[in-house]
């Protein structure tokens, strides 16, 4: 490891101090905890959509994410170690082949759907935790 490496992992690890960031990658569909400032206030907005592309470059890792709002497309690119990002949360794992998925700007509809990845031990804890959230939401809602 070169002296510039070195620098980068130690800047790695004081940016993610605290933070979990998941393993996720192209086709699993992720929410963004995002800190806004407006003003002297600061709050968290979350951004919710597939993640259609992932960039693995040391401290300047990054990941696009694609949502329709109201009918539009809607992207965003978050720096992956950006004091910006509260929290990242992983929804669904989704079963792709490709790794950049910008076809997806083309689709609408059906033809945009990404099938979700049932296999495997990520999938049945992904199908797991899907689950102890809905009990929990069913057990907050007969409160």
């Amino acid at each position: 490891m070169n002296v510039i490496e070195k620098l980068e992992a130690d800047q790695i690890a004081k940016l993610t101090e605290g933070k979990k960031i998941p393993d996720f990658s192209a086709g699993d569909t992720i929410r963004v905890n995002v800190k806004v400032v407006e003003g002297t206030r600061e709050r968290i907005q979350a951004f919710e959509g597939v993640c259609i592309a992932r960039k693995n470059a040391g401290l300047n890792s990054a990941f696009n994410v694609r949502k329709i709002s109201y009918g539009e497309g809607v992207e965003r690119i978050f720096p992956l170690y950006s004091p910006r990002v509260d929290s990242i949360e992983l929804i669904r794992r989704g079963d792709v082949r490709r790794a950049k998925l910008y076809y997806l700007r083309d689709r609408r509809g059906k033809s945009a759907r990404i099938a979700e990845k049932t296999t495997g031990a990520a999938g049945k804890a992904a199908a797991a935790e899907r689950a102890e959230k809905a009990a929990i939401k069913a057990a907050a809602k007969k409160k």
